[in-house]
């Protein structure tokens, strides 16, 4: 995969959060991440299909340009939509009282940050519209340099929450003074500020 396929690739699960399932996106950037292009691939176009998620002309033509196949019969499984459909979350700066604890996440994620040319993290309590794949959830924002691989950026933070805590909050990395989709943006703009470098 070429520097300018991956781009695309970044700038697809970037525009899929919120409406891809959180695990399957994150496995879809895992394995590209790691290398594994024909996973991502997999994963993202079954997940699509699956889950009967629309993308735009626009979005289906960046997927087929990162294809190994371009002419991959599973994309034709997944459907169309006219436009990007509105966002299925809102989100605020404080979850309820009952909302589980962050002290873990929050220490092990500011931990990796750094590792991962982060210069703020932020966390954003995530609550769902109708539409939404997934539930209430933390969500951690990890703004980066630039020049940073996002996806990377974004998988060993992940990886590491897991391994320490079994905890798995949704991670999103954003490279900073950048134009952000919806679902970042709005996680962004209601999120608390956790670290900073």
């Amino acid at each position: 995969m070429d520097v300018r396929a991956y781009a695309t690739a970044v700038a697809v699960c970037a525009g899929l959060a919120g409406r891809l399932p959180d695990d399957a996106l994150s496995a879809v950037c895992d394995h590209y991440a790691g290398g594994e292009p024909e996973l991502a691939e997999s994963t993202l176009l079954l997940s699509l299909a699956q889950e009967r998620i629309g993308i735009t002309e626009e979005e289906r033509r960046n997927i087929r340009s990162i294809l190994g196949n371009p002419a991959d019969p599973d994309l034709d499984d997944v459907p169309v939509a006219e436009e990007v459909p509105p966002l299925a979350y809102r989100f605020g700066p404080v979850g309820p009282a009952d909302a589980p604890g962050t002290e873990k996440a929050d220490a092990i994620l500011s931990a990796e940050a750094a590792r991962h040319g982060g210069r703020r993290l932020r966390r954003a309590w995530r609550e769902p519209l109708e539409g939404a794949r997934d539930g209430v959830a933390w969500v951690y924002v990890l703004q980066v340099a630039e020049g940073t691989d996002t996806l990377v950026a974004r998988a060993g933070p992940s990886s590491r929450l897991w391994v320490l805590s079994k905890e798995t909050w949704p991670l999103e990395v954003v490279v900073e003074g950048r134009l952000l989709p919806p679902y970042q943006a709005a996680a962004l703009t209601a999120a608390r500020e956790v670290w900073s470098a």
